[in-house]
């Protein structure tokens, strides 16, 4: 099992409130609670060590829609592996990760209000406009060593502001001081450009896919 991927796994579960992960032999399997997403499968191997058989085998055991599969390979390849009731995302989301450090993030734009707020190892970052609506926001779940960094977003009127690279700074600055010393996520390819411009390396591909039955 790949450590990276287990961190991803601990500190999403913790970001999103999800059950704890039970431990398969292929990876982990991770009770969720939603309509559009009662569970999810994720494989612990990544790139070149991820195996077609292992994937079918976990594709071909799920039956009941809304469950997820996360493997971490390149779309075009898991596509193949699965069967005719999987709907698969045509992008691909990229695991990354950055060593976390304690520099202090940048002032808000002018106008602009950043707020924090943690309950438990779960840290909100929010960014309000002058008129006082969302802007950007994110979260961070921190376990142990590691922290995951989730959800971040900016509203599209307020893009170009750097107020993204502000989120994300001070979610992992929030991490750092709370002993963390590596951050991961699982980046869009809208967002992989502002990781890596903050930092962050890509170690694989991830391809997300959901029963639809």
């Amino acid at each position: 099992m790949n450590d990276l991927v287990r961190a991803w796994v601990d500190g999403w579960v913790l970001s999103r409130g999800a059950a704890p992960p039970v431990e398969e032999p292929w990876g982990w399997s991770v009770d969720v609670g939603q309509v559009e997403q009662v569970s999810r499968r994720v494989l612990g191997d990544i790139g070149a060590d991820v195996e077609e058989a292992v994937v079918r085998k976990v594709a071909d055991s799920v039956t009941g829609y809304g469950v997820w599969l996360k493997v971490f390979a390149d779309p075009a390849l898991v596509r193949g592996w699965l069967g005719p009731g999987w709907w698969i995302d045509p992008e691909p989301g990229f695991l990354m990760s950055v060593p976390l450090t304690r520099d202090a993030p940048p002032a808000a734009p002018d106008g602009y209000r950043l707020r924090t707020w943690s309950r438990g190892p779960v840290t909100q970052a929010v960014v309000t406009a002058p008129d006082g609506a969302l802007a950007a926001r994110g979260q961070v779940g921190v376990s142990g060593a590691t922290a995951v960094v989730d959800r971040v977003e900016t509203a599209e009127a307020h893009r170009r502001k750097g107020l993204g690279g502000l989120v994300v700074r001070t979610l992992q600055a929030t991490a750092a001081e709370q002993g963390a010393r590596t951050g991961v996520l699982a980046g869009t390819p809208d967002g992989r450009a502002l990781y890596e411009h903050l930092g962050w390396t890509t170690t694989a591909l991830l391809t997300s896919a959901k029963f639809t039955g």
